[in-house]
């Protein structure tokens, strides 16, 4: 077992965009796949965009504590990737100016009309525990 650092790990996590952001539903887990944006200064704080009328903003609104999910690529000599596994609280966010901290161009091909999308909300995830594998070694992080 290994000991990395937050910034050693975030360093390993940069290149990795999708998460499966996990939630509980009616006393069952519930999972999707949400880009961080390229907001990849990993700091035990990830952020995702989407719409008010979802049953994870729901699901969110009735139990913060979600999880997330994240699997790097397989190295080109075969190495397994990196996996990472999040455990933390999500808040809703729906203030203009912390969406438009957060804010990338690309997402326009989701929600054209920018942080001024109506029902557009932002989900702060903070972790509170890590785990991560890397090949053979694997560790965790409390934040």
């Amino acid at each position: 077992m290994t000991t990395l650092t937050l910034p050693e790990l975030a360093k390993k996590m940069a290149g990795i965009d999708f998460t499966m952001l996990q939630t509980h539903a009616n006393g069952q887990i519930a999972g999707r796949p949400m880009s961080n944006n390229g907001d990849v200064d990993y700091d035990g704080d990830s952020w995702f965009f989407t719409m008010e009328d979802t049953d994870m903003v729901r699901e969110i609104s009735a139990d913060p504590n979600v999880a997330l999910g994240l699997t790097g690529s397989k190295s080109l000599l075969g190495k397994p990737p990196l996996f990472v596994h999040v455990q933390g609280r999500a808040a809703l966010i729906r203030d203009r100016g912390t969406m438009a901290q957060h804010w990338v161009k690309d997402l326009e091909r989701w929600f054209e009309q920018g942080v001024e999308t109506p029902g557009l909300v932002l989900i702060h995830v903070h972790a509170s525990r890590l785990h991560y594998w890397d090949g053979e070694d694997e560790g965790e992080i409390v934040v």
